[in-house]
């Protein structure tokens, strides 16, 4: 495939407006993917950033793929264009990384799949824009600068929208989701390692319905 920037923007804009919040997403037992899945896109976030992190991410990717109906796959943690190649054979519809390789912007080029870069800093924001590309994942978000530097960037760059993600949580995540150019804020914060751990994904479900109804701040 041969993408335009319309395109890219199209696809990713597509996903940022399914919900406020971005999943992330750590399998570490591929027995916990389909029900976690399921509780989050019962809690009404669908939109499921799966980390390359574990040797059980792959497996459980497919699972969702195949058996969670209503699941909008993605792939997290995406370094190198192999795993590029692999998330799209698992079924997801996008992928997106911490930063940014020429390699992998090569790659995303043919890519059947869309991918969403992250950039830090203005300069990484530039380099992304030559590639044709106008939305990015910007990480991480607190440490990076935040909000303020958010700001910042709308400026400059009108035509850019973000996905910050690093350091968010419940209380923080509506001042980010009101700035006009963020499209989707990532966290974890309703993903406790001891619910999924335990089972309890009625309590992750409670958690994603809470995070699905964060609005803006006004």
């Amino acid at each position: 495939m041969s993408w335009t920037t319309e395109a890219r923007n199209a696809a990713v804009d597509a996903v940022f407006a399914k919900a406020p919040v971005l999943p992330v997403i750590v399998i570490d037992r591929v027995e916990d993917a389909v029900p976690l899945a399921r509780a989050l896109v019962a809690g009404g976030l669908p939109v499921l950033e799966v980390t390359l992190r574990t040797a059980a991410a792959l497996d459980g990717m497919r699972r969702i793929a195949a058996e969670v109906e209503g699941a909008v796959l993605g792939a997290g943690t995406v370094l190198a264009p192999a795993d590029l190649e692999a998330s799209a054979a698992a079924g997801c519809t996008f992928a997106i990384s911490p930063g940014a390789t020429a390699a992998l912007y090569h790659a995303a080029d043919a890519s059947p799949i869309a991918w969403l870069p992250a950039v830090a800093t203005a300069s990484e924001v530039m380099q992304g824009l030559a590639h044709g590309h106008q939305r990015f994942k910007f990480f991480p978000a607190v440490s990076s600068g935040g909000i303020p530097a958010l700001k910042g960037f709308a400026g400059p760059f009108p035509q850019v929208r973000f996905c910050p993600t690093g350091g968010i949580d419940a209380a923080s995540a509506p001042d980010f989701i009101a700035l006009p150019n963020v499209g989707t804020v990532g966290g974890s914060w309703m993903l406790p390692k001891d619910a999924i751990a335990g089972g309890d994904w009625a309590r992750v479900e409670r958690l994603a319905r809470e995070a699905a109804g964060l609005r803006p701040k006004r």
